[in-house]
């Protein structure tokens, strides 16, 4: 196959307009070309009046000599051989391997590393704390009506993990030159979701269908052999001499095994903590804490796509900002979240923390996104607990300034900026459940967090207009932008100093988001599989 590298098109050409690009660019006959599959379409709205859609095509040919057809275009960098995507396995386990892999965890990272140890023959034991996704929707949607909140069942804990109830963004700016990111999309459309996600340059997949799509995995895992098991909580790490043996569970069961994951996400803080107090390394690093801001949806497509707006193709638009401040602080947008709503995500008790979530159709009336100041080590005197201390005294905060009921505090844009006394919202509305409290805001961030935002959102309104405006909503507070540590690896995955212990993805600070965390687990997966054989050979 040959590839054809940024094929521009206007928004709304027509169906032979692809063929009729390829044919002309390469100069062939239309009997030559057999087949064009697009590997990624992303769009150009920098014009918002007039957007380009950008390819990337993989093309088949028949009584074609390709070879010649690439010496033609040696000097065009935009035609080039088609690279194999194709997904390899790297081992395969014996039929006689006693020794089982553990994985902690079954967020994006524990589920991929588990799918593909089950893939390979391993056998994987996959141990999550929480319920199955669906007993943990049901719990989830109990405490954003009733304030009933499950500390072992909510936004972070259960299957799926945190990334089961937000956006579904399927997008990394991770490098990726194994195509791993291909083989997690791939897995997820052969679980269900939509065959777009291949090749959108933003795919999404929404909280509904992600629900499915992860009973589906579990099925498959179970089907190649491996074990899991919900409500089943990792109470200790078992280590001799810096070597894993296993792990012991609250019920007193002991798993042995030389070779355990540890995919327990960024609100795992009881686990961090004991892995502290048994030595295992880990550092402090850099994280977020904000607000959600809220706008109308139709604001947001306006001022992305003009004229464009609510165009199939293009869907609800999204954003991305940044300001470094005088300070020296940088604000950001984080987890965009178009047509979609603001969740209380909180796993611990008396304790508010906000996130963004949207279904597929994005269809909700508001856009919502972090709006995040930096937290370097250093703030903190690079102790790698104090910054899991100083979210819970941000979420403990927020939880009162709510009113003490789980409500979260909330602020129009225009109060917070000009410092004055909260009034009623007014024409957006906000969608936090299970509901707001209107409050000062001032008092809910560090005081260096709260110059900055009141610095960045005019900055913000210069490039959307109206981001700043009076009655645009704030919501806090946003906390768990990324794990505070980072549990430190080798090259070969495992601990620095703890052989046979693989840190991995969000929680281990190695990834960010659905898509990179499944890559980590595949990553994992792949290590944990050939030191598995190296073992058994030895």
């Amino acid at each position: 196959m040959i590839r054809l590298n940024e094929v521009k098109l206007p928004l709304d050409h027509d169906d032979d307009a692809l063929r009729n690009f390829v044919l002309n660019k390469l100069s062939i006959t239309t009997e030559q070309l057999v087949d064009i599959h697009i590997f990624k379409r992303g769009y150009d709205a920098r014009k918002r009046n007039k957007i380009t859609l950008i390819y990337t095509l993989d093309l088949t040919f028949d009584n074609l000599d390709e070879d010649q057809v690439l010496t033609r275009f040696e000097d065009d960098q935009l035609v080039r051989k088609s690279p194999d995507t194709s997904y390899k396995y790297v081992a395969q386990a014996p039929a006689d391997l006693e020794e089982r892999p553990v994985v902690i965890g079954m967020g994006p990272c524990g589920l991929f590393a588990g799918l593909i140890l089950a893939q390979m023959g391993f056998k994987p034991i996959i141990l999550e704390r929480g319920k199955s996704v669906h007993e943990r929707a049901k719990d989830t949607f109990r405490f954003w009506r009733t304030g009933e909140l499950n500390t072992e069942s909510n936004v972070q804990f259960g299957e799926g993990g945190a990334g089961t109830f937000s956006d579904g963004k399927l997008y990394s700016q991770v490098k990726d030159p194994n195509f791993l990111g291909l083989k997690v999309k791939q897995e997820f459309v052969a679980a269900g979701a939509p065959a777009e996600i291949i090749y959108v340059s933003k795919p999404h997949i929404g909280t509904f269908k992600l629900v499915t799509m992860v009973e589906r995995m579990r099925s498959k895992i179970i089907e190649l052999g491996g074990d899991i098991r919900f409500e089943t909580r990792v109470e200790e790490i078992n280590i001799v001499d810096n070597q894993v043996t296993g792990v012991t569970l609250k019920s007193g069961e002991v798993i042995n095994s030389k070779h355990v994951t540890l995919a327990i996400g960024h609100s795992a803080r009881d686990t961090v903590q004991m892995l502290h107090d048994k030595g295992v390394y880990l550092e402090a690093q850099s994280f977020s804490v904000g607000f959600r801001i809220e706008h109308k949806q139709q604001l947001i497509d306006q001022a992305r796509f003009g004229s464009n707006a609510g165009h199939p193709i293009l869907g609800a638009a999204d954003y991305k900002l940044v300001h470094h401040c005088k300070s020296g602080r940088s604000v950001y947008s984080f987890c965009m979240c178009p047509g979609g709503v603001v969740v209380a995500a909180t796993s611990e008790t008396e304790a508010v923390v906000t996130n963004g979530m949207s279904q597929y159709s994005r269809s909700e009336r508001n856009a919502n996104s972090a709006i995040v100041v930096g937290i370097s080590p250093s703030d903190f005197d690079n102790d790698p607990l104090q910054g899991i201390a100083l979210q819970r005294k941000l979420e403990r905060n927020a939880y009162i300034l709510g009113g003490s009921t789980y409500q979260a505090p909330a602020q129009r844009v225009g109060d917070f900026l000009k410092g004055v006394e909260a009034k009623p919202y007014g024409d957006v509305e906000p969608s936090y459940k299970p509901e707001v409290t209107m409050t000062d805001l001032s008092t809910s961030l560090p005081d260096f967090a709260i110059e900055a935002i009141r610095e960045a959102l005019p900055a913000f309104n210069k490039k959307i207009p109206d981001f700043a405006q009076d009655d645009a909503m704030l919501t806090g507070v946003e906390t768990r932008t990324s794990s505070p540590v980072q549990i430190k690896r080798n090259a070969d995955y495992q601990s620095i100093n703890t052989k046979g212990l693989y840190p991995a993805g969000e929680g281990a600070g190695y990834a960010g988001g659905i898509l990179s965390a499944g890559i980590d687990g595949i990553k994992i997966a792949e290590a944990v599989a050939l030191d598995m054989l190296k073992a058994s050979s030895s």
